[in-house]
């Protein structure tokens, strides 16, 4: 009885998650967050440039662009990547440029289509100051290129610093596979705070922790199948290039970035779904305990 009450329980969240999604324009948010996504990848990426070329980091964006892409199937990030090298091969000081400050701008506008799915999602009306929230955004943008630059800052140099270890103290060989995963889990721990913060700052309203971690859970778990299924299919079946000619790279970067934009919103929808269901079973409780006090 009890894994029957359960399982009714979550095919009633998921039903009103995914009902909630068609009626909240999903996927014609999920076009926007795309979009926006990868229109603001490239000026991140200039702005970083010019950032790790400000602080004398050469070659820093390469491998922050390379640890973006990481994630993605591989058909699907490598003509991306060859494009963004090229245009990062060109030397940039321009830091407190207008360039630089309109790449800024632009990867801030990615930020504000997250806000908006997610208010969406959770049903929330903002009515915070338009000068608060483009501030929040640039300083996301911000936090962001810090971390990726000194995250950068860590690939580079742990291996260096990891063969000289080895060199001058052989014994501590033995740790030094763990000392690897350690430092290749870092990043995967920057994705779920990054994911955290994000749903936790960025819509109007307050969620605590209870409230985030299943929508986060379930986008990094459909994160991963999606991304091995569009790998597998681009591997398999699909021929872009017949296609779309030059742009395939951009379109199969734009289809994998609507993907993930689609899970993405899935995430906050099932949030807000569980919100809704606790609240109606707490009602339900108030009310049986107000019946049995009248009684009484």
């Amino acid at each position: 009885m009890g894994v029957q009450k359960g399982f009714l329980a979550v095919f009633s969240v998921l039903k009103d998650a995914i009902g909630h999604f068609s009626r909240d324009d999903g996927f014609a948010m999920a076009s926007h967050v795309a979009l926006s996504g990868l229109l603001a990848i490239f000026p991140m990426l200039i702005f970083i440039a010019s950032l790790s070329a400000f602080f004398g980091m050469t070659g820093a964006a390469d491998t922050a662009s390379d640890l973006i892409f990481d994630a993605w199937p591989e058909s699907v990030a490598a003509p991306v990547v060859r494009e963004i090298h090229n245009v990062l091969t060109v030397p940039r000081g321009d830091l407190l440029t207008f360039g630089a400050i309109a790449a800024l701008w632009f990867a801030s506008n990615g930020v504000e289509a997250l806000r908006t799915a997610l208010n969406r999602a959770y049903r929330q009306m903002e009515h915070r100051s338009i000068f608060f929230l483009r501030l929040q955004s640039l300083g996301l943008v911000l936090l962001g290129a810090a971390i990726l630059l000194a995250y950068t800052f860590l690939v580079v140099l742990a291996p260096l610093a990891l063969d000289t270890l080895e060199t001058y103290a052989p014994q501590v060989e033995n740790f030094l596979l763990s000392i690897n995963v350690a430092r290749y889990s870092l990043a995967g721990s920057l994705l779920v705070i990054g994911l955290f913060v994000t749903h936790w700052l960025l819509p109007a309203g307050k969620r605590s922790f209870r409230d985030l971690w299943p929508g986060v859970l379930a986008t990094l778990v459909m994160w991963i199948i999606a991304g091995s299924a569009f790998g597998a299919y681009l591997a398999s079946f699909a021929n872009y290039v017949s296609t779309y000619g030059g742009l395939a790279g951009i379109m199969t970067a734009l289809i994998f970035l609507y993907i993930c934009s689609l899970v993405f919103i899935l995430g906050g929808e099932l949030n807000a779904a569980i919100s809704r269901q606790r609240r109606f079973r707490a009602r339900v409780k108030e009310r049986a305990a107000s019946a049995v006090t009248k009684e009484a």
